[in-house]
């Protein structure tokens, strides 16, 4: 047996080591570490309740929105908010948190995980002089693309055609990104860290040109996401078939309900759907109640499971069990994933939205799959693609809801007492915040990430986590090359800021491993 060590896992926000036991070319276990910690959550104790939606933003500067409208609507649940938010403060948060994920899904695929797949020798190869073209080549051979091995080493398998397009599309959707942001702030007010989303609504005035000026960039980033990411995920699916099957994970799903919409005139329903999909196509309800987190292998003090509401964070470094600074979270004791492949399936099997079922239905077509092929590599691809292709087209119905001159906020009395829970669906899955106030101050506050799911250790029963599961029975080359654990723990588009509330240590861009 050989033990393949990789510290840290690069083109990932925050730092993510794995261990993985391999005999015979194929993984049998495998430790998923998250290695640095802060404790956002203990900064937030005493502070004043409304401090909450901007503090907890800075646990990660990549994906902020989502923390925000999980910390208000804990603060609007805790005040008897929920159902006074004007329309305007609701479309509004819609469309900042649509628009940023659709901005984190195009930085995942063509900046972070989309590289795993392209042949830097073959960039340029039909660009001519292309001088952007050239230069990316360049940028990639000096390694950014490389995952520590000779090129001979690698399955590329895309031919020189399709490598140029998508590697222009790369060269694109770094602009696209930059927009997407400024549509973000149209309504949010800055980028990292929104200053608008209150307490009550949005603080951001609303005006025509505001709405005119996001409308004309959506349809620019609309256009890049149906055109140019759909299409190349298509390609690599096709490419890389195999991986529709690779890297299944613990194939039970979690997903939060998120963005509000209309029905018979009042915001009481979600565009995503809330729930748990078991078996791979069964749908049922979601009890916050049975949610617990597992701190078995965690530096943390021991305690049994506990229900967020009542959960704690003491952390203990000399833990000698311990191998990670992110918890195990679980429902009803059981080991479950999230992400968009659980937002997607959650809506599309409760919900009557004939845009996703039909979208859904027409791209596992052509990539001749089915719903279980969602449960892979190459299925959390496609699944954030046709997410980011559906906030898309509700965003454009949501901007166009919008009046001008009419409030996007309202006032309300601080709670003194109370606790709250507020969730979200976040670009890398179910986001939840727990809030408990006490004489006016927050007394415990709580914060579940996705991949605090995803990534989380073994727990006091010996259930390894997703990416654990995902990684086990993965079949790896005897030249001991880690491309294919690469693939699968990116692919889930890691946040490890996020799960283990720190603040960002960058690394090299390439990392290392050995084999021990």
């Amino acid at each position: 047996m050989k033990k393949i060590v990789i510290d840290p896992i690069t083109r990932i926000e925050g730092h993510l080591k794995v261990e993985a036991i391999v005999d015979n070319g194929e993984i049998k276990d495998a430790n998923i570490s998250g290695t640095l910690f802060r404790g956002m959550e203990i900064i937030l104790k005493g502070r004043d309740p409304r401090d909450a939606v901007l503090l907890s933003q800075r646990i990660c500067g990549v994906c902020p929105e989502p923390h925000a409208i999980a910390s208000v609507s804990a603060l609007e649940d805790c005040a008897g908010l929920t159902d006074k938010i004007p329309e305007n403060g609701i479309l509004m948060r819609n469309l900042i948190h649509a628009t940023r994920t659709i901005a984190d899904h195009i930085l995942h695929f063509y900046i972070l995980s989309g590289l795993d797949y392209i042949d830097p020798s073959k960039v340029s190869e039909y660009g001519g002089n292309n001088l952007d073209l050239n230069n990316l080549k360049l940028f990639l051979e000096q390694g950014y693309s490389k995952p520590f091995l000779p090129h001979d080493e690698i399955d590329y398998r895309l031919d020189a055609r399709t490598t140029n397009e998508v590697a222009s599309h790369y060269l694109k959707a770094l602009d696209l990104y930059r927009k997407a942001q400024e549509m973000a702030s149209i309504f949010g007010g800055k980028w990292p860290h929104d200053s608008a989303i209150v307490a009550g609504g949005v603080s951001e005035r609303l005006t025509s040109d505001k709405i005119h000026s996001y409308l004309w960039r959506l349809d620019e980033l609309e256009d890049f996401v149906k055109n140019c990411y759909l299409p190349d995920v298509f390609a690599v699916a096709e490419a890389y078939s195999d991986y529709l099957g690779i890297g299944k994970g613990c194939q039970k799903l979690l997903a939060y309900q998120s963005y509000k919409v209309k029905t018979n005139g009042h915001y009481n329903d979600s565009l995503i759907a809330g729930g748990l999909i078991e078996d791979i196509d069964k749908y049922k309800s979601l009890d916050i109640g049975n949610i617990t987190e597992d701190v078995m292998h965690s530096w943390y003090k021991d305690s049994s499971p506990l229900n967020p509401e009542n959960g704690l964070t003491e952390p203990d470094a000399r833990k000698s069990e311990a191998y990670s600074w992110i918890k195990s979270p679980r429902y009803n004791g059981e080991v479950y994933e999230t992400g968009p492949i659980s937002s997607l399936l959650a809506t599309y099997l409760s919900k009557d939205n004939t845009f996703v079922k039909d979208i859904l239905k027409t791209s596992l077509s052509k990539i001749n799959g089915k719903i279980s092929n969602l449960y892979s590599v190459m299925g959390r691809h496609l699944s954030r693609a046709l997410v980011a292709n559906i906030l898309c087209h509700h965003s454009k119905i949501w901007a166009l809801d919008l009046e001008a001159g009419e409030p996007a906020t309202t006032e309300y009395v601080p709670p003194m007492e109370g606790k709250g829970i507020g969730l979200a669906s976040a670009p890398r899955g179910a986001l939840g915040h727990w809030l408990t106030v006490k004489d006016g101050r927050i007394s415990n506050y709580q914060v579940i990430t996705p991949t605090a799911w995803n990534a989380s250790p073994k727990d006091k029963d010996g259930n390894p986590g997703p990416y654990e599961q995902a990684l086990i029975g993965l079949k790896v080359k005897e030249s001991e090359s880690p491309v294919e654990i690469l693939r699968v723990i990116r692919s889930f588009d890691p946040c490890t800021a996020c799960a283990v509330h720190v603040v960002t240590a960058k690394g090299n861009l390439v990392g290392k491993y050995k084999v021990v």
